[in-house]
């Protein structure tokens, strides 16, 4: 077995010990983890509106006429957002739109292009 620790995923707690290859336990919250499940979960996936998953980079259409606060016309659906952002929260593509500039849209009003 390894000496080596690593912090625990759920409580953070420094001690979290080896038990076997590849998996963990912390002996304050007895919580037991592998380092692959904790790659995983680190990384964003975003799935546009017929659930295909989206990257950075990627261009999108967009698949309804949405509102801009302090527009006076709405984004057209058949708009195509090019190198698009993938960001955490609600609105989680940041992108820019020709004639508005920068803009946070939400990946279910998206289809890839």
């Amino acid at each position: 077995m390894s000496e080596e620790t690593k912090p625990c995923p759920q409580c953070e707690s420094p001690y979290g010990y080896a038990t076997g290859e590849q998996s963990y336990t912390c002996p304050e919250c007895g919580h037991e983890w592998t380092l692959e499940a904790v790659f995983k979960a680190d990384v964003l996936v975003v799935k546009d509106s017929n659930g295909t998953v989206l990257q950075n980079g990627d261009s999108v259409i967009v698949i309804k006429n949405l509102p801009v606060k302090g527009a006076s016309l709405p984004i057209k659906a058949g708009t195509k957002v090019k190198n698009i952002r993938l960001t955490d929260g609600d609105h989680n593509i940041d992108c820019k739109i020709e004639g508005y500039g920068a803009m946070a849209l939400k990946s279910e009003f998206v289809r890839k292009a």
